[in-house]
């Protein structure tokens, strides 16, 4: 299997030419930290949403997207999350990455410029084109959903 990293132009945009570009936090992470080009401290309080600039843009390769996540310490710690979770940022985009983040802990966190506030994975789409039927093959599932199969694992 071919390891070699998808080649993916990048623009760090002129309010984030101190910050460095996106990067893997471990050796296997899927996904690469986004940075808060912000120019001024930005808190929000508890229910408060923003919109948090990353300071680049990206161009994909067609059959590409990138997904923004929430960053799993960030939310776990201090209820910050990525509200459009995961926000999709499309092959033939070319404007800046930002993340609309919500505070859903009971405090009021402030965020600083180079922090890292949601993870970046890139992944291959796959196109559809729809075959349309009158009827569906049946399954043991059906129509079933929204916790049709119970919470217990069975043991």
């Amino acid at each position: 299997m071919d390891q070699s990293p998808l080649q993916v132009p990048i623009t760090r945009l002129d309010h984030a030419r101190d910050l460095p570009l996106p990067g893997y936090a471990s050796e296997h992470a899927s996904g690469v930290d986004l940075l808060a080009a912000l120019e001024e401290p930005l808190t929000l309080a508890s229910g408060e949403r923003a919109l948090v600039p990353a300071g680049i843009a990206v161009a994909l390769p067609p059959g590409f997207e990138a997904q923004v996540r929430p960053r799993s310490g960030l939310a776990a710690k201090q209820g910050v999350t990525v509200l459009n979770t995961p926000g999709t940022i499309d092959a033939d985009y070319r404007g800046e990455i930002k993340v609309v983040l919500i505070n859903l802990g009971g405090e009021a966190v402030t965020l600083q410029r180079g922090d890292r506030v949601a993870q970046l994975v890139v992944a291959p789409v796959t196109r559809v084109a729809w075959e349309p039927r009158e009827n569906l093959d049946e399954t043991v599932r059906g129509g079933g959903g929204f916790g049709s199969t119970g919470v217990g694992s069975g043991v």
